[in-house]
């Protein structure tokens, strides 16, 4: 190995560029969701706990494949689990796109086969394990947690984007061509990963042949952690340490709740309030791009401030938001502050957790990564069935009622914290 040039093609830029596109397509099946619920609600005669199941189906995939794709990285590299899991999701957005086609108003006997579509749309979800471990390897240690919130940020707005724009594409396209629209995008990044993106210096390394120093691919290519290379033993190693679970528990909170709220929201704001598909579409997009946005400035916050401190602030935020939204009953700007304040937590709570994950497991970064973004983004499955359930005992007041589910996981991470933090490292 020459000691002093750097073979590798592409730089951690590109590579971010790439990697965060990818996320970012992947991510916008879950929003996607939101408007087909409002919409099949009606045409199948949906009980709420139905409803929650469909709204949540592309989170059952997306959080679940996380774990074994993101230990995948350190086998493989990142460029190969992500065309995996984008194939899988533009097979999902044609299933949706056929259905649509062949029956322009579904009805109830449609019902399992947009529960097997959204599941295949969610795969693209489990992206962000494998991005956080792509990322970490392209970037020394102290630029981490800003790569990794500017890719984890921009990544998460294709929600936000898709609860602002597909509302009115549906209106003027209806809901066939919208989402042939996005089956085309997915199709178009794929060839372009395939083409254009590179793994990270180590792997590259690795399939030239070429004899790997450590301490030299840092100088010369700026790669500072090196992969285990087996897949299972990442995992294991991360799975052994009790505060991986610690993290995967407020990843479930902070991310799972973001992941919960973009599905639930337009269907809280038409039910609860009776605004059009537009409004609750713009309101969801407010949340949804704000915690996005905040989530690059919690990067950088935790690099600053360390991600502990971040992590507290950001807990206590939700708290305070989801009680608010608990006591909104029919006031609506009430409601708008407590979903605000929501998204500054989750916001800056998803960027210090994924901050803390190298610190954790330096040796086991793509297992943690998994373990971390697989199980935590699971709260996107579970959360939206549990806020249906006070629908189903309560009628319209459980929407307003059902963000107690918010508030006692909010209170459990802050006991969970004071916890983490007696024995940081």
């Amino acid at each position: 190995m020459n000691e002093n040039v750097c073979f590798a093609k592409s730089s951690p830029t590109k590579a971010l560029v790439w990697i965060t596109l990818s996320f970012f397509a992947g991510f916008a099946g879950v929003s996607a969701y939101g408007p087909i619920v409002a919409q099949l609600k009606q045409s199948m005669g949906l009980s709420p706990m139905m409803m929650g199941l469909l709204a949540s189906c592309p989170a059952l995939t997306g959080s679940l494949l996380r774990i074994p794709f993101g230990a995948m990285v350190d086998r493989f590299g990142g460029k190969i689990p992500i065309l995996i899991l984008l194939s899988l999701a533009a097979t999902g957005v044609a299933g949706i796109t056929l259905m649509f086609t062949i029956a322009p108003v579904p009805g109830a006997e449609h019902y399992p086969m947009f529960l097997l579509f959204g599941t295949l749309c969610g795969c693209g979800i489990a992206i962000f394990s494998v991005g956080v471990p792509s990322v970490s390897y392209w970037f020394p240690q102290k630029k981490q947690g800003r790569a990794l919130a500017v890719y984890a940020g921009l990544g998460n707005v294709a929600p936000g984007l898709f609860a602002l724009v597909l509302p009115w594409m549906v209106v003027a396209m209806g809901f066939t061509n919208s989402y042939i629209f996005w089956f085309g995008m997915l199709v178009f990044l794929i060839f372009f990963v395939y083409v254009f993106m590179r793994d990270a210096p180590y792997f590259q390394y690795r399939e030239m042949g070429i004899e790997i120093d450590p301490d030299a691919l840092f100088i010369v290519c700026g790669q500072e952690l090196i992969p285990s290379g087996k897949a299972m033993d990442s995992i294991k190693k991360a799975g052994s340490d009790w505060r991986t679970w610690v993290l995967t528990f407020f990843y479930f909170v902070s991310f799972g709740g973001f992941m919960a709220l973009t599905v639930w929201l337009p269907t809280y704001w038409i039910e609860f309030y009776s605004t059009s598909l537009v409004t609750a579409g713009m309101l969801t997009a407010l949340y949804s791009l704000s915690c996005s946005f905040l989530r690059v400035f919690g990067g950088f916050a935790s690099d600053s401030l360390g991600g502990e401190k971040v992590v507290l602030v950001s807990f206590l935020a939700m708290t305070i938001g989801a009680l608010l939204m608990l006591l909104a009953t029919g006031l609506m700007t009430v409601a708008i502050t407590g979903m605000m304040i929501l998204a500054l937590g989750m916001g800056f709570a998803n960027a210090a957790i994924f901050k803390l994950v190298p610190k954790y497991s330096p040796m086991a970064v793509g297992g943690a990564a998994g373990i971390v973004g697989g199980l935590g983004a699971f709260g996107g499955f579970v959360i939206p069935p549990l806020m249906a359930l006070f629908v189903k005992l309560s009628g319209p007041a459980g929407y307003a009622q059902g963000f107690t589910v918010f508030f006692v996981l909010a209170l459990l991470s802050l006991i969970l914290f004071a916890v983490l933090y007696r024995y940081a490292p």
